[in-house]
């Protein structure tokens, strides 16, 4: 017992650094998001706010009513919801299909879904972008069929580990009750998988809201900019950047997510108790 506390006192100093570790430059990009410009551009940086380098609220509506940030945001909100919707109710359905059926071509499929979250990117980008402009996917109401693609692996890995762990009974009876499969899914199953949907939605939705490459790639530029592109064009000429307002762009972006996250945090944990003890 005194070994066991031992190293969970270690363990807890080692995790509290590391948490530290995290988060301290979080704070700093908060912190200076307050800060004037020459203050940011000097050894200031890692000072804390005082009365010769707040700048108020300034660097926050400077990104706001420059670069077109409104809109900007309105696009990364279309992509990252479409997208993830996309994702979970079609994911989701196929994890079912693939677990329930258990043939060849299911077991292959699953596979080739699992094989797909090795596949780097960069071996895809340059021919997904030309294919893209082709089939007219170059849009933020269209690229949601892109990233289906490409969340698909983890996705239906993590639902179809959640679906082993539901009583198949419960199906039967609904199909006893007159359910056809399409009813006993959304009636039956996807209530259930409440707690994956949603840790599947977040980890989505975190890798769709601060995704740079795909849109960049695969948008029109000159016409559409998602957050995190619009946050390179707070880079001026000759190497100048705007300090201020680009971390407060940056903060703009991270609260979003972070309080969508404290939200469902009760939720995922729930969905990991439940997936430990059913089955």
């Amino acid at each position: 017992m005194k070994r066991e506390r031992t190293i969970n006192r270690v363990l807890s100093i080692v995790f509290t650094i590391l948490s530290l570790a995290w988060i301290y430059p979080m704070f700093m990009i908060a912190v200076n998001s307050f800060k004037q410009e020459q203050a940011i551009n000097t050894t200031s940086v890692f000072e804390l706010l005082n009365a010769d380098n707040f700048n108020g609220l300034a660097n926050y509506w400077n990104a706001l009513t420059r670069q077109g940030f409104a809109s900007a945001f309105m696009y990364s909100l279309i992509i990252t919801v479409t997208s993830v919707a996309l994702i979970l109710i079609c994911c989701s359905m196929c994890a079912w299909y693939i677990v329930r059926v258990r043939d060849r071509f299911s077991n292959a499929l699953y596979y080739l879904f699992v094989f797909s979250m090795v596949v780097p990117f960069q071996m895809l980008m340059f021919t997904l972008s030309s294919l893209a402009d082709k089939m007219g996917l170059n849009t933020p109401f269209n690229i949601c069929f892109i990233y289906l693609g490409f969340g698909a692996g983890i996705a239906v890995f993590m639902f179809s580990g959640f679906v082993k762990t539901i009583p198949l009974e419960i199906e039967e009876a609904a199909m006893i009750d007159g359910c056809n499969p399409v009813q006993t899914f959304f009636h039956v199953v996807l209530p259930i998988m409440k707690p994956t949907y949603i840790s599947v939605g977040i980890l989505e939705t975190m890798w769709v809201w601060n995704d740079y490459l795909l849109p960049y790639l695969v948008l029109d530029s000159t016409k559409y900019k998602t957050i995190p592109i619009l946050i390179q064009y707070f880079r001026g000429g000759f190497g100048h950047v705007e300090l201020g307002p680009m971390m407060a762009c940056i903060m703009m972006v991270i609260i979003p997510v972070v309080v969508m996250y404290l939200i469902c945090q009760k939720y995922i944990i729930n969905g990991v108790v439940a997936g430990a003890v059913k089955g």
